[in-house]
């Protein structure tokens, strides 16, 4: 008996089951924890560009308006490299994220193998990035030796040192400059849902936004698409409207 409930102990309830040690998983029968409901806000166009106002001529003025415009993840955005950024073609793969883990800045795989992807870069966006990069070269003319960009391999967004971002910082500075532009209290990783916001108000087909976003599944996007849909349909009705009854 007691070889028998070690050999249980040893593997997952699920195995346990599959190999007949136990009659049946006990596990399945435990009542799932409620899944809050996403709570998603959608994004007018004149938001967006308010948000972008905010921004404008802060030192990660490129990092917010790649977050608005690309919707990418935060650990995304602060794992790229000058080397995934083509901004003669206006291209941009994610191949990385960066995240501090026990303190330690570390260099990991994409949440999911979509997660990998690349991304068409409107032109106010390479714009942005061309003049973030000439910020960065100044850092480092200025910082001489003491400049440590060279060891994280060229990453994009840094400090005035060339080492990686905390989400602290990202979130603080964010944070500030909405406060002091009187816009709505919303966080960073806000922005993500309001560039998926911003697809749906443009008309963007969902199984498109999905490859933008890297999302796994589509049912991830459409959930989004769900809940930013009843923003919108007042002006769908009046689309329609015109379209059915012109001049009236």
């Amino acid at each position: 008996m007691t070889r028998i409930r070690a050999a249980v102990l040893a593997v997952p309830t699920t195995n346990a089951a599959i190999h007949s040690l136990v009659f049946r998983n006990v596990a399945a029968l435990a009542a799932s924890p409620k899944v809050p409901e996403l709570e998603i806000r959608a994004i007018t166009p004149t938001a967006a560009r308010q948000l972008l106002a905010a921004v404008r001529g802060d030192r990660l003025e490129a990092l917010f308006t790649v977050a608005l415009a690309c919707g990418l993840r935060q650990s995304e955005a602060l794992g790229l490299r000058w080397s995934d950024i083509d901004l003669d073609t206006a291209m941009l793969r994610v191949q990385r994220t960066i995240q501090r883990v026990n303190g330690e800045y570390q260099v990991l795989e994409p949440k999911t193998k979509r997660s990998r992807r690349t991304i068409s870069l409107p032109p106010p966006v390479t714009t942005s990035l061309r003049q973030h990069k000439a910020r960065q070269t100044e850092d480092r003319l200025r910082v001489g030796p003491a400049w440590e960009g060279d060891e994280w391999s060229g990453l994009v967004f840094t400090d005035e040192v060339g080492c990686p971002l905390s989400s602290y910082h990202v979130g603080r500075r964010f944070k500030s400059l909405i406060t002091v532009a009187g816009l709505p209290e919303m966080r960073y990783h806000d922005l993500r849902h309001e560039a998926t916001s911003l697809m749906a108000a443009q008309g963007v087909p969902a199984r498109v936004a999905m490859e933008v976003l890297g999302h796994a599944q589509i049912s991830t996007t459409m959930n989004i698409y769900a809940h930013i849909a009843p923003e919108f349909q007042k002006e769908a009705s009046e689309k329609v409207a015109a379209a059915l009854w012109p001049g009236v």
